[in-house]
């Protein structure tokens, strides 16, 4: 495994700060990037989806939404990247944080969720950004209520988020279990079991 080498991490952090410009509203083709691994970068994404380099939080969302646009996963691997450049980072529980949820109704009266993570990404919770419990059967470890955002990419619901979507939840009793049900764009999602 390679170490950041100041010079090629501090050239690659330089080379994405000078296109901080860029659109921020649209996402790079980074799935069709496969540079070599270049070494790990001493960049870690916390529980709260806050952003560190060095041990130093990043403050600038900017410079945050900057760095989530160019964020891959391969396998357990979280990686930043450009055409030409690939480090890892670390990260604790899931690269994104879901921070807000609004219910909307369509003209035939369905409801949708639409999620809101921490650097200002909206999508409906559906089908392709599908809600699952982690470590749901698994009573050594804590339920996390997690969502794909994209590509692979997860993000672990706030509290505050689960709660307002376990206030929406259906209690339903199926193959002898009592479980907590959120529906949102004509899919259904197990929230928990409360027995």
């Amino acid at each position: 495994m390679h170490h950041l080498d100041q010079t090629f991490g501090q050239s690659f952090l330089d080379g994405v700060l000078a296109s901080e410009q860029l659109n921020l509203s649209s996402l790079p083709p980074v799935d069709q990037w496969s540079p070599d691994l270049n070494g790990d970068l001493d960049m870690r994404i916390d529980r709260e989806g806050r952003w560190h380099y060095l041990g130093d939080e990043i403050r600038r969302p900017s410079m945050v939404k900057m760095f989530s646009r160019i964020l891959k996963r391969e396998g357990d691997d979280y990686f930043l990247l450009t055409p030409v450049e690939k480090w890892r980072i670390q990260i604790d529980v899931a690269p994104f944080v879901i921070v807000g949820a609004r219910k909307e109704l369509d003209r035939q009266g369905v409801a949708s969720f639409i999620l809101t993570t921490n650097v200002g990404d909206e999508f409906v919770l559906g089908a392709e950004h599908a809600l699952w419990m982690q470590n749901l059967d698994q009573p050594e470890d804590e339920p996390r209520p997690m969502v794909m955002v994209r590509q692979q990419l997860p993000a672990l619901l706030n509290r505050n988020v689960f709660y307002q979507l376990v206030d929406e939840a259906i209690i339903n009793a199926e193959s002898g279990r009592t479980g907590m049900y959120i529906h949102s764009a004509g899919e259904r999602f197990c929230l928990g079991h409360i027995d």
